[in-house]
C-alpha cells in the first residue's frame, strides 16, 4: 500500500548517553573494545564478554557495510545514490533496509514538525557537502561563523525541502522523490545504525555491548557494573583533557549533535552540516552542541538535532518531552535539561560521573 508516512507515537524513554560530541573513557577491567573507521567516522565497540569480540565486531562490520550500500549519498553505486537520480522521472524499486532507513528519517520528519527533514539534500550541496567532509576545503581562519554577520549575503537553498512529498510504498518496496529534491539520511542513519548493530552483537553474542559511531552511542544488553561510562564533549575525537562531563548511561542511547566539527570552508565562508529547513541554509542558533539520552540512540538524535534547529526553543521542548540534555551555547555555558547531571565544580573526570536513568514516560517530538 502507498503511504507518505504515518508514523506512532514514540516513547523516548531518556536512557542516558549523550550523543555525537563525545569521547570514551578508557576500559574498564572486564570489557574488551575495538576501534576502527567505516561510513566515514570512527567506530568504537565495547563488550562485556571478551571471548565474543571477534564475532561481535563480524556482526557491526556486516551491518554498518549494507547501511553504507544502502544509504551513503557519497556512493555512485548506493541505492539512495539512484533515487536521488531518478527524481521526478520514476518510482525505484529498493531493499526494504532502505525503505526502513527512509521511513524513518520521514518519521523524525513528522515528530518534529520537519525541524529534522531528510529532503535537505540540495541545500546540503549548495553549502558545499557534496562529498565526504574530511575531503573538503577545511574551516577559513578568522572568518565569521554560519549566521554571523557578514559582508555577503549568506547562501541559501534554490530548492526547499519537502518531506510530505516522499512516496513510499512498501507494498512494491518502492521509493519516489518530486524533481529537484534530493534526501540525506545523515540526520537519522547514523544513529540508527548504531542502534542496529549494537542490537544484532547482542543477538549474536548475548553479550552486553556499546556502539559508537561518530560519537553517536548505541547500546544493548546488560550494562557493566556502574553502567557504560562517556566523556560527553563537543567533538567525540577529542581526549579526555578537553572540557567536558563524563557520565554513565545503563541502556539505551546516547546522540550529541553540534556545529564545530563537521565544518568547511565554501565559496569563501565556513559552514557546518546542520542545516535549518525552513531556509535551507546552516543554522544560526543559540547553541553549539546539544547532547540527548533516550530510549535508543535514533530518538535522542532526532532530539539533538531538532535542539539545535529550535535554537532559544529547545530547552523548553526538552523539558517537556522529558529528556536528559546539555545544551552548550556559543560561549561554552552549560545548561543541564531535566535528569541531566550538573557539571561539577572540579574538572575531573571520574569526580563528575553520574549514572543517568530511563523515564517510563513518553512524548511525541512534536512542534508545540
Amino acid at each position: 500500500m502507498m503511504m507518505m508516512m504515518m508514523m506512532q507515537t514514540r516513547r523516548p524513554s531518556p536512557s542516558p548517553s549523550p550523543s555525537s560530541p563525545s569521547s570514551l573513557p578508557p576500559v574498564r577491567d572486564g570489557l574488551v573494545s575495538a576501534r576502527w573507521e567505516a561510513l566515514g567516522t570512527s567506530v568504537v565497540l565495547r563488550l562485556t564478554d571478551s571471548g565474543a569480540l571477534e564475532v561481535a565486531r563480524e556482526t557491526v562490520e556486516r551491518e554498518l557495510d549494507a547501511i553504507d550500500r544502502a544509504c551513503s549519498r557519497f556512493r555512485a553505486d548506493s541505492e539512495l545514490s539512484r533515487v536521488n537520480s531518478r527524481a521526478g522521472r520514476s518510482v525505484v524499486v529498493v531493499s526494504p533496509l532502505l525503505i526502513e532507513a527512509v521511513e524513518m528519517a520521514l518519521s523524525a520528519a513528522e515528530l518534529t514538525g520537519g525541524d529534522v527533514d531528510p529532503t535537505v539534500g540540495a541545500a546540503l550541496e549548495l553549502a558545499g557537502y557534496d562529498r565526504d567532509w574530511r575531503q573538503l576545503v577545511p574551516p577559513l581562519d578568522g572568518e565569521p561563523e554560519p549566521g554571523e554577520p557578514e559582508p555577503r549575503p549568506a547562501i541559501t537553498a534554490r530548492v526547499r525541502a519537502g518531506w510530505r512529498t516522499v512516496t513510499v510504498n512498501r507494498g512494491s518496496s518502492s521509493i519516489h522523490i518530486p524533481t529537484g529534491m534530493k534526501l540525506d539520511l545523515g540526520a537519522t542513519a547514523k544513529a540508527w545504525a548504531a542502534d542496529r548493530a549494537a542490537r544484532a552483537v547482542y543477538d549474536a553474542t548475548g553479550a552486553g555491548v556499546l556502539v559508537s559511531l561518530g560519537g553517536d552511542i548505541a547500546t544493548a544488553g546488560v550494562a557493566p557494573g556502574g553502567g557504560w561510562r562517556i566523556r560527553v564533549t563537543d567533538d567525540h575525537r577529542s581526549d579526555l583533557g578537553a572540557p567536558g562531563q563524563t557520565v554513565s548511561i545503563l541502556s539505551g542511547g546516547l546522540a550529541t549533535s553540534s556545529t564545530t566539527v563537521r565544518r568547511w570552508s565554501h565559496e569563501g565562508r565556513n559552514m557546518h552540516h546542520i542545516i535549518d529547513p525552513a531556509t535551507g541554509a546552516p543554522i544560526a542558533g543559540t547553541w553549539r552542541t546539544v547532547s540527548v539520552a533516550a530510549a535508543s540512540c535514533t530518538d535522542a538524535n532526532i532530539a539533538t538535532t531538532a535542539a539545535l534547529v529550535r535554537a532559544d526553543g529547545a530547552p523548553a521542548w526538552l523539558e517537556e518531552l522529558r529528556l536528559p540534555a546539555r545544551l552548550v551555547d556559543r560561549d561554552g555555558n552549560v545548561l543541564a535539561i531535566g535528569d541531566w547531571p550538573a557539571e561539577a565544580l572540579v574538572g575531573d573526570a571520574e569526580g563528575e560521573e553520574e549514572v543517568l536513568r530511563s523515564h517510563d514516560d513518553a512524548r511525541r517530538h512534536e512542534r508545540t
